[in-house]
């Protein structure tokens, strides 16, 4: 019996960037929920943002949001992963040096700016609807840190092979979409969160559904025998889940959940 659904958000429920989610995924998760069976939201996106998304049906669900490094519920985080002050000043640094990124700080509770990049700034406020707060010096920001993610509006893997080859082995580190490379503490992401919740809720592997299209979600689908690849998510992860969704554009994950009511 299924206990527990995991799903990522961008690119398997809604288009990149984007927050309106078909209103008919509510009542189905709240059906599901009757039945016993928990929903976590895991993103890259921060916990207000997946908030903003689900917000009829907010304190109903799990948020594992910045990649795993924060699950919480609606008013409380329940696990923090903050990442060592002085290694996230080193790649604060090496943002910066790099050309054509924007930088992205996480706090626990906001995510914290210093572009003057009006279309970034933009897409994050009102197509991620993130709480941001802009700083003169994100380097001196004085909130623990949970992710650091490199903005760049298109092929971000190519522009940050340099940041992922110097601190692959200091941070844990994924690429989301074409725009994100986002930067965890060591150990975190989707998969860790998903184990943590699993752990205290006492459900297992082979009780636990997840949906998801990218690189960042594969580990997720090491938690759950009954992976997904909607039709859209990159080959390598089709590969990496044992079955298949219909595209996001085409509701994949609602199908699917219907079903299994």
């Amino acid at each position: 019996m299924i206990k527990l659904i995991a799903s990522d958000i961008d690119g398997t429920l809604v288009k990149d960037g984007e927050h309106h989610l078909n209103p008919e995924y509510f009542d189905v998760i709240l059906k599901l929920r009757k039945k016993g069976i928990q929903f976590a939201a895991a993103s890259g996106r921060q916990w207000a943002s997946i908030e903003a998304v689900f917000e009829p049906i907010k304190e109903k669900i799990f948020y594992l949001s910045d990649n795993g490094s924060y699950l919480g519920c609606h008013g409380r985080n329940l696990f923090l992963n903050p990442i060592e002050r002085d290694t996230a000043q080193e790649l604060i640094k090496a943002i910066r040096q790099t050309p054509d990124l924007d930088i992205l700080v996480g706090g626990p509770d906001v995510a914290y700016i210093e572009s003057r990049n009006q279309e970034y700034i933009n897409l994050l406020i009102h197509g991620y609807q993130f709480k941001v707060v802009q700083v003169e010096d994100i380097s001196q920001v004085a909130d623990q840190i949970i992710k650091i993610s490199a903005y760049k509006p298109c092929r971000i893997q190519e522009a940050t092979e340099g940041l992922m080859a110097q601190f692959g082995g200091k941070l844990k580190m994924a690429i989301a979409g074409d725009m994100w490379l986002d930067s965890m503490a060591p150990g975190v992401c989707k998969g860790h969160a998903i184990k943590t919740l699993q752990e205290n809720l006492d459900i297992k592997p082979e009780e636990t559904m997840a949906f998801g299209d990218q690189m960042n979600d594969m580990e997720m689908f090491e938690r759950a025998y009954y992976s997904f690849a909607v039709a859209n998510a990159r080959d390598e992860v089709k590969k990496a889940a044992r079955f298949q969704a219909d595209s996001n554009e085409h509701d994949g994950v609602l199908k699917v959940l219907k079903q299994l009511l």
